[in-house]
């Protein structure tokens, strides 16, 4: 997961720039670019994650990163374009829906992976120790995709990328696979009824990440502040940290709790960043926005996991990630356009109210899991949908 998502860093901090900027391109576009992969991953989640339940997490994470391959083949042809701008853009666009197909197999099925090699006691840490690679390699990615466009253009992101996508390969292919588990699979409209609430408040939660990651240099810019890559390697060390020093909070506190309190420090940080006025009030804001978005996608993804069986988990995973590409998808497009009206520090206002949302549903989430004529266990569930299916 770690090289993959590696991969997706080097692009984000430096396609916005690039597009805008070399290729003389809106913002808006810029956006679109950025958001073309998530909406690729989130129209293959659903069907990544039956492939881990059906093929094994192996196989799917194997055929994910030989599609990374091919993503960043076409992004070495892209960088040959860049005279013919609407040329480079377009084949820019292909590599970006082929890297978001390949990522739904990784994600889906590495978590996946993890789970079928562990108790399932572990899960919140597996959950979070999968998201310490994911986010954190896009967080190191971004000042190296940066660092690596200054000094060699955008044919270096495009060879790190074809190169990562072939050592990520030759490191999976010897760990072991786990037994595929047997049993009833819940139709798609099913897992989705039942964990869609848990990936809405991924998807609030995810708004001020997107804004961070996508427009944290030109926002820097904006203001003639230098070093934008000093923001974004410090919100991917508090993201660690927090994970690394709170996973376990998760089994204690429950992870509706846990989630109602990343969403206020995740909110905080967003409204420091929007309101700053110094280069040190913006990494303020970007420390804190990390710690706060730290622990969403775990808190809310073993709630969701507590809403099927087993051997549905990767359909789970499937449905409940793709919440959160469809938050990457439509945070571009649309924080382009408020970009365009208000200015680059509207994109945090922004994503703080939708933190502030996301506490407000998991409140209700929690309130309504705790209400006596609310609790249905599973295996009554279970049983119900076996006899529909029979």
């Amino acid at each position: 997961m770690f090289f993959y998502y590696l991969t997706i860093g080097l692009l984000l901090a430096v396609l916005p720039g690039f597009i805008h900027l070399h290729l003389g391109l809106s913002p808006f576009w810029a956006g679109v670019a950025i958001s073309s992969q998530y909406v690729a991953t989130l129209a293959t989640r659903s069907n990544a994650g039956r492939m881990a339940d059906v093929l094994g997490p192996r196989a799917t994470v194997l055929i994910g990163q030989a599609i990374g391959l091919l993503s960043g083949l076409c992004l070495i042809v892209a960088a040959s374009l860049q005279s013919k701008a609407v040329a480079c853009f377009v084949v820019l666009l292909i590599s970006r829906l082929i890297l978001g197909c390949g990522e739904s197999c990784v994600a889906t099925g590495a978590i996946t992976w993890g789970l079928g090699r562990v108790d399932a006691t572990y899960a919140a840490q597996v959950i979070s120790w999968s998201g310490i690679a994911s986010y954190g390699a896009m967080a190191a990615g971004a000042p190296l995709g940066i660092w690596l466009e200054s000094r060699y253009g955008l044919e270096s992101i495009g060879a790190a990328a074809s190169g990562l996508a072939v050592l990520n390969l030759a490191l999976a292919i010897p760990v072991a696979g786990v037994p595929i588990l047997r049993g009833a699979h819940l139709a798609f409209s099913k897992v989705f009824g039942r964990v869609s609430l848990h990936g809405l408040g991924l998807t609030l939660g995810t708004v001020g990440f997107a804004a961070i990651a996508t427009f944290t240099g030109l926002y820097y810019a904006s203001r003639n502040w230098t070093d934008p890559a000093l923001a974004l390697i410090l919100f991917g060390t508090c993201f660690i940290v927090t994970r690394l020093l709170f996973a376990g909070a998760i089994n204690r506190w429950g992870g509706f709790r846990v989630a109602m309190a990343s969403f206020v420090l995740e909110s905080a940080g967003l409204l420091v960043l929007w309101s700053a006025t110094t280069h040190d009030v913006a990494l303020a804001g970007a420390a804190l926005s990390g710690c706060g978005f730290a622990l969403v996608f775990p808190a809310l993804g073993v709630e969701a996991l507590k809403m099927v069986a087993d051997q549905n988990h990767g359909a789970a995973l499937g449905v409940y990630t793709a919440f959160l590409d469809l938050a990457m998808g439509l945070t571009g497009p649309v924080a382009g356009a408020i970009v365009g009206k208000f200015g680059y520090s509207a994109v945090f206002f922004c994503g703080s109210g939708a933190a502030g949302c996301g506490f407000v549903l998991t409140l209700l989430l929690y309130r309504s899991g705790h209400e006596p004529h609310a609790r249905l266990s599973l295996s009554t569930l279970e049983r119900v949908e076996a006899g529909e299916a029979q």
